[in-house]
């Protein structure tokens, strides 16, 4: 079914009239493929998927969780976990504490990622880790620490390609993954280490409300390939947002292939997919 402005718009105002979500700035591209399935996925009209979003609670929230299913990946992007060992190590290994927030975590294994380089370096015990999502099945799963393998298993070469590079010599010794993470191929799962699962404090959080996660302000804030489902303006807010509730010395991750554009990208010094909070005088 091919779904006009007019469609999507009805569809975002059901959902705003019965409910605190608002997905009035979301890349209409990407918001209209999403609804374009759930109607195949679920085989109904549009008519019928607006009265059961409107009469139905647990319906309403059943759609917005496929709305906003996300993918993500054991060290997505290795080149960039590099860069953020180095951010690590350089700019806060004498810091007494450090402050991380991993806002729309998914399923959690950027999470887990960012537990593991913490361990190797040494800087786990100082580190309090935060990871929130709008999606309460994706939570869950995060939650639980634990993967279907078949569903991963494509990821599991990337732990290898940020801690044992080709080249080795006795001032990098191998890192061995079995100690974070447990596969298992036959039952069909990927485990994480018990003190990684008990770490993260995960919860739900609504980018879209401009709420912040705690009282104090974050040194680093991820949220890779997340804007990419925004407009512009909702973007921009959304940056803007993590300005302001990042400390001074504060650093933001996005995607590869996120970026700013326009007055807010004024607050950051970028090198890089890192962001770093600029002094507003």
């Amino acid at each position: 079914m091919e779904l006009s402005e007019q469609d999507i718009q009805k569809v975002q105002d059901t959902i705003r009239n019965v409910s605190s979500y608002d997905f009035s700035d979301y890349s209409y591209n990407s918001f209209c493929r999403r609804i374009e399935k759930i109607l195949l996925d679920y085989g109904v009209s549009l008519d019928v998927l607006l009265r059961d979003i409107q009469g139905n609670y647990n319906f309403m929230e059943k759609v917005v969780r496929d709305i906003t299913v996300n993918t993500t990946e054991l060290f997505r992007d290795t080149e960039a976990w590099l860069k953020i060992r180095t951010l690590l190590e350089t700019k806060y290994a004498d810091k007494e504490s450090l402050y991380i927030w991993h806002a729309g975590c998914s399923s959690g294994q950027e999470v887990y990622s960012m537990m593991i380089m913490l361990c190797e370096i040494g800087m786990i015990d100082k580190a309090s880790i935060y990871a929130t999502d709008i999606n309460e099945n994706m939570l869950r799963t995060a939650m639980s620490g634990q993967y279907k393998y078949h569903e991963v298993q494509d990821y599991i070469g990337n732990f290898d390609k940020v801690f044992n590079p080709k080249v080795h010599s006795e001032a990098v010794p191998y890192v061995d993954m079995r100690k974070y993470i447990e596969v298992n191929k036959q039952k069909d799962y990927v485990k994480m280490e018990r003190s990684l699962v008990e770490k993260p404090l995960f919860f739900k959080h609504d980018l879209v409300s401009g709420e912040p996660i705690i009282a104090r302000k974050l040194d680093i804030i991820l949220c890779r390939n997340v804007l990419i489902y925004f407009n512009h303006n909702l973007q921009n807010k959304v940056l803007k947002f993590f300005y302001d509730n990042l400390a001074d010395d504060g650093c933001l991750i996005i995607g590869r292939h996120e970026g700013m554009i326009g007055h807010v990208a004024s607050l950051y010094d970028k090198k890089g997919t890192i962001y770093y909070k600029r002094s507003i005088i």
